[in-house]
């Protein structure tokens, strides 16, 4: 019996609960959070005060069927790699809680529906951007660049980056250098966050054949590299200063909370040369709480007089 006869019959003896349960996880949850984490104070700065909240809501959720259907379209390309990887492995698709059929037309269902979601309910051009993260996501970083070269996350990052645009558009229904400059931030910021994780999986990602910048070049190279694109986010973050017209409270984190996450990445560095034992997730949790920082300061600032 092949594996996709496996899992069906697994996903026959599933309750409803379990079924569920595997849906959301399918989605990616925790990429969510993140991603909505920068989209509602991109709201916030881009009225220049607190925008009316059923368009926040309608962005949020919008935002939220966008990425699940991006994270659920990853998770049914890859599924034969996540069965080789420890970190991957209680996927659904690895564990046949769902079908490769029963994910895909999820994820399209998702797809669609955040376009038309944000389309009809925000505007078209939030949608236009909905369907262009769904793409760089799936096709360039999943479909061609994941499994072909250590730049993937580089590249393929910036989808991630997209719902920044997406807060923007949909209260202004248009874009300028603010949202540029936020959408840089994120960019600049994905390879410090993702590649200390690739340092503490790169067993994983070996034998998946996947080739990660920490698996074909080693952690030196990666610490490095994180260093690098550090120190290129938060001179990135503090351009936002004079481009949108920030003020003390923005302000203040970004240089703060920046000298912190440029301490801990050359302390990463710093370990990997002098060949110490080295913890890649301290600059990987740290990074997520940076931006955390970072863009609820976004949030706030405009609220202030100050």
């Amino acid at each position: 019996m092949d594996v996709a006869v496996d899992a069906q019959v697994a996903g026959q003896r599933i309750g409803f609960a379990r079924k569920a349960k595997a849906y959301i996880a399918l989605t990616k949850p925790r990429v969510i959070e993140l991603l909505l984490v920068t989209t509602a104070p991109v709201m916030i700065l881009a009225q220049g005060g607190i925008p009316n909240l059923w368009l926040v809501l309608w962005t949020l959720i919008g935002g939220a069927l966008s990425a699940g259907s991006a994270g659920a379209f990853n998770c049914y390309v890859d599924r034969d790699i996540d069965r080789l990887m420890k970190r991957t492995s209680n996927r659904p698709l690895v564990t046949g809680e769902l079908t490769g059929r029963e994910a895909l037309v999820f994820a399209w269902i998702l797809g669609i529906g955040s376009i038309a979601w944000l389309g009809f309910l925000v505007n078209w051009l939030s949608a236009a951007l909905s369907l262009a993260a769904i793409l760089i996501y799936v096709v360039l970083y999943t479909l061609i660049l994941k499994r072909r070269t250590p730049q993937n996350i580089v590249w393929g990052g910036a989808a991630g980056c997209v719902p920044v645009l997406i807060g923007w558009a949909a209260v202004t229904n248009d874009l300028s250098w603010a949202p540029i400059v936020l959408f840089g931030i994120v960019f600049l910021w994905t390879p410090p966050h993702y590649w200390p994780l690739s340092m503490r999986y790169r067993t994983d990602y070996s034998d998946a054949s996947v080739p990660m910048l920490a698996v074909v070049r080693g952690r030196t190279v990666v610490g490095l590299q994180v260093v690098l694109y550090a120190w290129a986010t938060v001179a990135c973050s503090l351009l936002l200063i004079p481009v949108a017209g920030m003020g003390i409270v923005y302000s203040a984190v970004a240089v703060l909370a920046g000298a912190w996450f440029l301490f801990e990445s050359h302390r990463l560095y710093s370990m990997a040369i002098r060949n110490d034992v080295v913890n890649p997730m301290r600059v990987f949790h740290g990074s997520i709480s940076y931006l955390t920082l970072l863009f609820v300061a976004i949030g706030i600032d405009p609220l202030l007089p100050f």
